[in-house]
């Protein structure tokens, strides 16, 4: 009788709670659907599944040029990092990355205890570099990796594609468009991770195209979990170029991170003391380019020399150990705290 009792009460519950679901206009499946699973936009922030922020602390590594150098993740964890930005090939350009080869990168991020951004590479410049993949193109290939991805949300970000238009003013407007459209399409395919879209104009948003049209791409995900990435290099060498660019996407309550900088480049000198500072103080992420392997005259971008953790570069000594670096500010994802 008590049993009885109970279960009928419960089924009472679960009516009242249906009922109040679809009087908001929303049906069980898709509040359920909407849930983030994992690493999530709050606002200005990325968060994990449990709610606390998670600010990326990381190194971006060139694996698909150097597969064979799969001891890096570990070595980059050494140094406190919390993220790894992995460069992986679409095809078009490099590779492509198969979805096996996709698996075992998320594993070797997870066995170093590192939150794992994968990107694909092969839309570098798109509209400017000859044979540069389309967002679209990258989509596809990310759908075909599908496999390798789902379940992975609490781990792995995936960013869309890595600078995905260059100066061209006659393609780079259609950034928005093209972004959304990618984003539509991975949902559709069922990824619900956490999304970064890279700015357009080689990453460094020249002309303020995802400063402006950001707001739009947000609201188009139907999960409303997308981070945007700027790459900042010969365009932020000012304390203030740096901080209105921050401020700007603050003020619009965007999240944003720092995808890629370096402390010189060729077209201009970039100003990693107050980006590394200004991110701190602000509670936003930054990737550091890169680990290692560096060439055609951009070699001092190495952190490491040769991928030998124990040569430091002047830049891996500023980056890893200085000001407002790695070991000063990193914190280990708390999905790791458990393991």
């Amino acid at each position: 009788m008590i049993k009885s009792i109970k279960c009928a009460a419960v089924t009472w519950l679960r009516a009242v709670l249906a009922g109040l679901i679809l009087a908001a206009g929303v049906s069980p499946a898709s509040a359920s659907a909407d849930t983030p699973v994992g690493l999530h936009v709050d606002g200005t922030r990325v968060v994990e599944a449990n709610g606390a922020a998670f600010v990326m602390r990381g190194v971006n590594h060139p694996h698909v040029w150097f597969p064979d150098r799969t001891g890096s993740f570990a070595d980059i964890k050494s140094f406190g990092a919390n993220t790894v930005r992995v460069v992986l090939g679409s095809g078009q350009r490099w590779g492509p990355t198969s979805a096996a080869d996709v698996s075992e990168v998320v594993s070797l991020c997870k066995r170093s205890r590192l939150i794992c951004v994968l990107e694909a590479h092969d839309t570098t410049g798109y509209g400017d570099q000859l044979g540069a993949a389309s967002l679209d193109q990258a989509a596809t290939w990310w759908i075909g990796v599908a496999a390798a991805l789902r379940g992975q949300e609490a781990h792995v970000v995936i960013n869309l594609g890595n600078e995905p238009f260059g100066t061209n003013l006659l393609v780079s407007p259609f950034w928005a468009s093209a972004t959304s459209k990618a984003i539509s399409r991975l949902r559709a395919a069922g990824l619900r991770h956490l999304l970064m879209a890279d700015a357009p104009m080689w990453g460094q948003d020249w002309a303020h195209i995802m400063r402006n049209n950001a707001a739009s791409v947000l609201k188009a995900d139907p999960l409303h979990n997308t981070v945007f990435s700027v790459h900042m290099y010969g365009l932020y060498n000012t304390p203030a170029k740096v901080g209105a660019y921050f401020d700007a996407f603050r003020a619009a309550g965007l999240p944003l991170v720092v995808g890629e900088f370096g402390h010189k480049h060729s077209d201009g000198d970039p100003d990693e003391n107050a980006i590394m500072a200004q991110a701190q103080e602000r509670g936003l992420g930054y990737l550091g380019w890169s680990w290692s392997g560096n060439s055609g005259g951009v070699e001092y971008l190495d952190l490491v020399t040769s991928f030998d953790p124990t040569r430091l570069t002047p830049w891996g000594e500023r980056f890893l150990n200085g000001p407002n670096g790695i070991r000063q500010t990193s914190k280990e994802a708390t999905v790791y705290s458990s393991r």
